[in-house]
């Protein structure tokens, strides 16, 4: 059975999402869920849905206390799921090609430190575009630099608000990720 480990700071759902997907999977399988947020919801519905799920803060990412954890889990792919802290360059060497991270733009466009989330969304609006979506890419020692596994495209309409493009976005990460991660797992 391979083994994902689910990495978040947020609400959960794209971890949701990708735990569903694979509930009944006969060789693909979350092994644990992580997040560096104590209130994240990611950790309720982890727990909701049988994945052991654990918070960590900054000393014990820092101290490398997380890195032990994952090591120990073994895990075959970890997924950055809206994990909105930096991965440490010895995680990079430690897991080699195995940590992935979506984004919910079109890298290079709308990437790198402090683009996530809304601030994205805001970003492509306020430049008219008329496309988004998604990107799902390798993680490296820079932000949203990882080489491209998948992009996901969206038409934008010119009355699109953030919102409106939002959650056109999460419909495409909802569809192509856990079919992404599957594809890696089962491919290699």
């Amino acid at each position: 059975m391979k083994k994902l480990v689910i990495l978040a700071s947020g609400s959960g759902t794209n971890a949701e999402n990708i735990i569903n997907y694979f509930k009944e999977h006969s060789r693909i399988g979350v092994s644990c869920v992580l997040s560096n947020k104590k209130t994240a919801g990611v950790l309720d519905r982890g727990t909701r849905l049988g994945v052991p799920c654990f918070y960590f803060n900054r000393k014990a990412f820092e101290s490398g206390d997380v890195l032990k954890l994952l090591k120990a889990q073994n895990p075959d792919l970890i997924v950055l799921a809206g994990f909105l802290w930096k991965v440490p360059e010895d995680w990079i060497r430690a897991f080699p090609e195995r940590i992935i991270n979506i984004h919910p733009a079109l890298l290079p466009k709308y990437g790198g430190k402090g683009m996530y989330g809304n601030k994205v969304h805001e970003a492509v609006k306020a430049n008219n575009e008329t496309e988004s979506g998604i990107t799902i890419h390798w993680v490296n020692e820079n932000y949203d630099e990882g080489a491209i596994i998948h992009q996901a495209k969206t038409k934008i309409a010119p009355s699109d608000t953030p919102g409106d493009i939002a959650k056109k976005v999460h419909e495409l990460e909802y569809a192509h990720f856990p079919k992404t991660i599957e594809k890696l797992l089962t491919d290699g």
